[in-house]
């Protein structure tokens, strides 16, 4: 340790130092993870792929990611948690900014895994490196931060690729993207104050292991991953695919145009804190399914041909998945108890390869099928996931069962 052990206190110059750069971090990280998103159009066209094709150049980000991030905790347990985040946002700025010279589709693929393995530092280990570094009452604020950065990140990246796209091609947008990484990585190693309070953990696989074995026991957690796998799923399906039906006939948008969609995100943020205090005042289990069936309905909206309600759809769509994702996140927070921090990564876990399989599972629907065929693809998702719900709402809270956890009311 080096420096004072006292945590960080709300209103001085290190928290101010702090959740500026937890801001850079959230939004550095989802901005290189989903930079690719709005250019599978382009990767179709420039390397002669098919739709489920490109949107490996997603899926080999965020399937390592999904990885990375249940062993990346165990790394920053032994090397500290702000010199694994630093080093994970320096690596994938530089990788996507080498993503931008790639000489070919396998190259890139390859730079786009690395850059998914590496961000696996950051959302890991995040909320560690907070409640370590400052004091009990300010975790919210500083956490707040990054989260808001994430969410601007995840909306930023994919606006910003699509109008460098427009201008310069793809590989413009991702030299772009990348090179803000870089600068928001160094930012982040120059304002994130030194941990003053880590202490190097050993031996804690076994442990971690039998703390896994008692999640998967309970009733609600699968359920809970069940949930993170299929809603990320319908909504990453819908975005991916989304340009290449706004591209083409009938509407035939700019570059651009389909990456103003992307400011819908906006509507989720907003959904988020709205259902989580819905859920906070009423319960979770009366309303988990109702952000479930705005989803439903969103995808039903987006089938229609009319500009303005594919666009009114996949708003509503945002804010479904926003919504359930919100619940769903805090309700493993809350199940998984003294064990939350495996809980939020195997939710995590889930949640990523939701993202990269059934992301990629929906470009044989679009191949095939066109929007229709995505559609269903992804109301059967949401159809699993709205029985899903059903059947959390039936399961016990934790003062009436007995569960690893030992939190009420979850």
């Amino acid at each position: 340790m080096t420096g004072p052990v006292g945590p960080i206190a709300h209103g001085t110059p290190e928290f101010r130092r702090l959740t500026l750069a937890m801001l850079f971090a959230g939004f550095s990280t989802f901005s290189l993870l989903y930079a690719a998103q709005p250019l599978l159009p382009l990767f179709s066209v420039e390397y002669g792929v098919s739709a489920e094709g490109a949107s490996l150049a997603v899926s080999m980000a965020t399937g390592p990611l999904a990885i990375g991030i249940l062993v990346a905790g165990l790394v920053s347990d032994r090397v500290g948690r702000r010199p694994l985040m630093v080093a994970a946002m320096l690596s994938a700025g530089v990788l996507t900014l080498a993503a931008a010279f790639a000489p070919g589709w396998v190259a890139l693929l390859v730079l786009r895994f690395l850059t998914g393995l590496a961000l696996a530092g950051v959302p890991a280990v995040a909320m560690a490196y907070v409640a370590e570094e400052v004091d009990a009452a300010s975790v919210g604020s500083a956490m707040g931060l990054y989260i808001a950065g994430s969410a601007l990140g995840g909306m930023g990246g994919r606006l910003i690729a699509s109008l460098v796209a427009d201008i310069g091609g793809w590989r413009w947008a991702i030299g772009a993207v990348g090179l803000a990484g870089v600068v928001m990585g160094e930012t982040f190693r120059r304002l994130a104050p030194r941990s003053r309070r880590f202490v190097p953990a050993q031996g804690r696989v076994g442990a971690l292991m039998v703390q896994a074995g008692a999640l998967f026991r309970d009733r609600a957690l699968p359920l809970l991953f069940a949930e993170s796998f299929l809603l990320m799923g319908a909504f990453v399906t819908v975005y991916n695919y989304a340009g290449y039906r706004l591209l083409a006939a009938p509407y035939h948008l700019s570059q651009s145009a389909v990456g103003a969609v992307f400011l819908l995100y906006v509507l989720g943020s907003a959904s988020s804190a709205w259902f989580g205090g819905l859920a906070g005042r009423i319960g979770r289990r009366r309303v988990f399914w109702v952000p479930v069936m705005l989803l439903i309905a969103g995808l039903g909206i987006a089938a229609a041909r009319p500009l303005a309600l594919v666009v009114i759809g996949i708003a509503v769509v945002t804010v479904g998945f926003f919504g359930a994702h919100s619940i769903a996140s805090a309700w493993t927070g809350r199940r998984a108890g003294a064990a939350r921090g495996l809980g939020a990564a195997l939710y995590l876990f889930f949640y990523y390869a939701g993202s990269s399989v059934l992301g990629s599972a929906g470009g044989f629907a679009w191949t095939h099928g066109g929007w229709p065929g995505v559609t269903l693809f992804c109301l059967g998702l949401a159809a699993m996931a709205l029985i899903v719900a059903l059947l959390l709402a039936r399961v016990a809270p934790l003062e009436q069962a007995a569960t690893p956890a030992t939190v009420p009311e979850a």
